[in-house]
C-alpha cells in the first residue's frame, strides 16, 4: 500500500498538467464543431499517440494482462493484431478513406458519417441507439479496472476510488472537448509508454532475465500440483507458453473472444474512427503511423507478456498461481496486485499514474464519444421529433456536454453493478458488438461509389440482432447472467459445448456481411431487370 509524499507530489503535477491541458481545449473549443472534431487540424504525433491511449487502457493493462496469466504467453497474437490490423490496416487502408469522406460529407460524429454516406436518418439515429446503450458498458470496464489499482495501491475503498477517477476525467472531457481529449491523451500516453517498458525491464529483472524467465514459466506446470491446475487442464491448457489445445474451451475462448474479437473489433470503433476526421490530410494519418504502432507494441506486448510471468513471481513467493493468489480468483485484480507486491515502492508511485493515464485517456475518448452521440445523433432527432420542426440544427455545446454528462452517470451506476472479472470480458463484449452490426456497412460505405441503404440497414439490424440473440441465449458467460434463457426456455444456454464459448462476434459478422451481400445483389438483380423491361424503378 503506498503511503508516501512522493505520491501525493506526482499526482499533484500529473493533474495540474491534465487539467492545463483541459483548459487549453477549453479555451480553444469556441463551437460544436470545435468540441467533435478539434477543428481537424491536429499533428501527427497527437494523432498517433491519442489513438494509441484511446485504444490502450487500463483494459488491456489490467484486465487483458490478468487474462494473460491465466491463459499464457497466446495473447501475444493479440498485440500483432493490434498493429497489422488496430494500426497498418486502420490508418493506410481505412483511416485516408475515413478522413477524405468524412471531410466531403462534413460528418463529425461516426453516426453521422453512416447516416451521410447511407443518406439515411436510420443509419444514423440507430447506430446511435446502439452505441449509447452498449458503450457504457466499455466505459465501465476501463473505470473499474482504474478504481482497482487505485484501491490496492492506496487502501482506500473501491467506491471512492471509482468516485475520483469518474470526477477528475470527466472535468476536462465535459468543458474542453475533443481537443481537450487529445491533448491529454498525448502526455497520457507518453507516460504510459514509458512505464510500461520500464515495467517489463524490471520484471525480467527479478525474474533473472527473459531467458531464465520463460524457462522456469516453461516447466512451472510440472511443478504445480495438479489439483490447481487440474480443471484448467481439463479445458485445454497446456502450458503458459504454449497455445491451448486446439479446439478446447481455453482455446476458442482465446481464439475467437479474446483475439479474433478484439482484434478485428477495433476497425469499428466509433471513439478511434473520429480520430481519422480529425486529420488535416492523409500525410498527417501517414506520420502518425510509426507512433501509434511503437505505442501498441510496446504497451500491449509488455502487458501480454507481464501477466503470464506472474505466476512465476507468485509460485516463488507463496507457493500459487497468480489466480490463486489474489482474492476470489479475480482476474482483475491479477496485476495490480502483482505490481503492488513485487515492484519497488517508487515505482508503484509511478506506474500509478501510468494506470491513471491509460484509465484517463481512454474514458475521456469514450465519454465524448457518448457525450456527442447524445448530443448531436440521437438529441437532435428527438427534438425535431417534439417540436416538429423539419431540419436539423446544429447542437449546442451545452446539449453535448449534458450528454456526457449523462453518459458518465449511466457508466458509472453500471461499474458498481458489473461482478468480478469483468474487464476484459466487457472490452470484447463491445468490440465484437461494434464489427457485428457497423463494420460491413462502414467497410462498404467507404470503398462502394454507390452503396445501396438496404443493404446497408438489413446488415446494420441482423449483426446486432444476432449478436444480442447469441449472447443472450448461447455464449454461457453472459447468457447465464442476463438469465433470460432460463426464464424462457428453462436452461442457462440453449446450445451446448463448443457452442457455448463460441464468441457472439463470430456468428453475427459473418451473417451480417452475408445479409449485405444479399440485398445488394437482390437490389441489383431488380435494377437490371427494370432497366431490361425498360421501366423506371423506385430511388433510394
Amino acid at each position: 500500500m503506498i503511503n508516501s509524499p512522493l505520491f501525493w507530489a506526482l499526482t499533484t503535477v500529473y493533474l495540474i498538467v491534465i487539467f492545463y491541458l483541459g483548459y487549453l481545449g477549453y479555451k480553444r473549443t469556441k463551437a460544436s464543431e470545435d468540441f467533435m472534431l478539434a477543428g481537424r487540424k491536429v499533428h501527427p504525433w497527437i494523432i498517433g499517440l491519442s489513438y494509441g491511449a484511446t485504444f490502450i487502457s487500463t483494459s488491456a493493462i489490467v484486465g487483458f494482462g490478468g487474462v494473460s496469466a491465466i491463459y499464457g504467453t497466446g495473447l501475444i497474437w493479440l498485440t500483432m493484431m493490434n498493429i497489422a490490423v488496430g494500426v497498418l490496416l486502420a490508418f493506410i487502408v481505412f483511416g485516408k478513406r475515413t478522413r477524405a469522406l468524412g471531410q466531403r460529407l462534413g460528418a463529425v460524429t461516426f453516426p453521422d458519417l453512416l447516416g451521410k454516406r447511407f443518406k439515411s436518418s436510420f443509419m444514423q439515429y440507430s447506430s446511435a441507439i446502439l452505441i449509447l446503450l452498449s458503450m457504457p458498458l466499455y466505459a465501465a470496464a476501463v473505470m473499474i479496472g482504474g478504481s482497482r489499482f487505485m484501491e490496492a495501491a492506496l487502501g482506500i475503498d473501491f467506491l471512492v476510488a471509482l468516485i475520483i477517477f469518474a470526477v477528475f476525467t470527466s472535468i476536462y472531457v465535459i468543458f474542453g472537448g475533443l481537443k481537450a481529449v487529445m491533448y491529454t491523451d498525448a502526455v497520457q500516453g507518453a507516460i504510459m509508454l514509458l512505464g510500461m517498458a520500464i515495467l517489463l525491464l524490471l520484471t525480467f529483472s527479478l525474474l533473472g532475465g527473459p531467458t531464465a524467465a520463460f524457462t522456469d514459466l516453461a516447466a512451472l506446470p510440472s511443478e504445480v500440483p495438479p489439483d490447481m491446475i487440474g480443471g484448467m487442464i481439463s479445458k485445454g491448457f497446456t502450458g503458459w507458453t504454449s497455445m491451448p489445445e486446439i479446439g478446447s474451451e481455453y482455446w476458442l475462448v482465446l481464439v475467437t473472444t479474446i483475439i479474433m474479437g478484439v482484434g478485428i473489433g477495433v476497425l469499428a470503433q466509433p471513439q478511434l474512427v473520429v480520430r481519422f476526421m480529425t486529420a488535416k490530410d492523409n500525410k498527417a494519418l501517414s506520420r502518425a503511423i510509426p507512433v501509434g504502432g511503437l505505442f501498441i507494441f510496446i504497451t500491449t506486448g509488455a502487458a501480454y507478456t507481464i501477466g503470464p510471468l506472474t505466476n512465476l513471481y507468485f509460485w516463488n513467493e507463496v507457493g500459487k498461481i497468480s489466480v490463486a493468489a489474489v482474492p476470489n480468483g479475480n482476474a482483475d485484480l491479477i496485476m495490480p496486485t502483482y505490481i503492488n507486491q513485487a515492484m519497488p515502492e517508487l515505482f508503484v508511485v509511478i506506474f500509478m499514474l501510468v494506470l491513471l493515464s491509460a484509465a484517463m485517456s481512454t474514458l475521456s475518448a469514450i465519454l465524448h464519444t457518448m457525450g456527442t452521440t447524445a448530443g448531436f445523433d440521437f438529441w437532435r432527432y428527438f427534438r425535431k421529433w417534439r417540436t416538429k420542426s423539419k431540419t436539423l440544427g446544429m447542437p449546442s455545446l451545452r446539449a453535448n456536454r449534458a450528454g456526457t454528462l449523462l453518459m458518465l452517470l449511466a457508466s458509472f451506476v453500471l461499474a458498481l453493478m458489473l461482478d468480478e472479472s469483468i474487464i476484459a470480458r466487457a472490452t470484447a463484449m463491445f468490440m465484437g458488438l461494434c464489427a457485428a452490426a457497423f463494420m460491413p456497412a462502414f467497410v462498404y460505405g467507404l470503398f462502394s461509389k454507390q452503396p445501396s441503404t438496404r443493404a446497408a440497414k438489413a446488415s446494420l439490424i441482423v449483426g446486432g440482432l444476432t449478436w444480442f440473440a447469441w449472447t443472450a441465449f448461447v455464449h454461457i458467460k453472459e447468457s447465464s447472467i442476463l438469465g433470460i434463457s432460463q426464464f424462457l426456455l428453462g436452461r442457462p444456454a440453449l446450445l451446448g459445448m463448443p457452442w457455448q464459448v463460441v464468441d457472439p462476434m463470430m456468428i453475427a459478422l459473418p451473417l451480417s456481411i452475408i445479409t449485405l451481400i444479399v440485398v445488394w445483389a437482390l437490389e441489383r438483380a431488380l435494377a437490371d431487370e427494370i432497366i431490361a423491361n425498360g421501366r423506371s424503378g423506385p430511388t433510394e
